[in-house]
């Protein structure tokens, strides 16, 4: 995507586009506040460890996508330069997944997999951080690794048995 060839699509000049978007990290922000990520969902099982396992592997294989590579530096350059923009993107686009997490860990909770005590929506923080990490570097995460980070945090948050 350039600007040139978002203006030749448009019929009008760059300097059109300039006036009304700072940068074409700025357009696609807004125009993903139209539309939606195509985001693996979180299974429920009776097994959290293994729900997570396969929800950092479905996110991690989208990590290797060279689309998905400019989407997340976009959307980090979009949130460092426009923070009413990056509030919205991260309302509309973060806060879903956000949900099914904690939604998750709080089944995990009531069945006492996880510690009452935990802050679910700060575990889901740390998942999120690590998936846009690896789509930001284009690195997918192999299977050794996805253990690795669901193991960590498990050892963490799990109840006493």
């Amino acid at each position: 995507m350039t600007i040139e060839g978002l203006a030749a699509e448009a019929g009008v000049s760059k300097q059109t586009i300039y006036r009304w978007w700072s940068s074409k990290a700025a357009i696609l922000g807004e125009a993903l506040l139209e539309g939606s990520l195509p985001t693996p969902s979180l299974p429920v099982t009776d097994d959290l460890a293994a729900d997570l396992r396969a929800w950092f592997s479905a996110m991690s294989a989208q990590a290797g996508d060279g689309a998905t590579v400019e989407l997340a530096r976009a959307l980090i350059a979009v949130t460092a330069t426009d923070a009413e923009l990056g509030a919205a993107l991260n309302k509309r686009l973060v806060d879903p997944i956000v949900e099914q997490i904690v939604a998750r860990l709080s089944l995990a909770q009531e069945a006492g997999e996880v510690r009452e005590d935990v802050d679910a929506a700060a575990v889901a923080d740390q998942f999120i951080a690590v998936s846009s990490y690896a789509a930001l570097l284009g690195r997918p995460l192999d299977a050794g690794r996805v253990d690795a980070l669901v193991e960590v945090p498990m050892r963490g948050i799990a109840a006493a048995r």
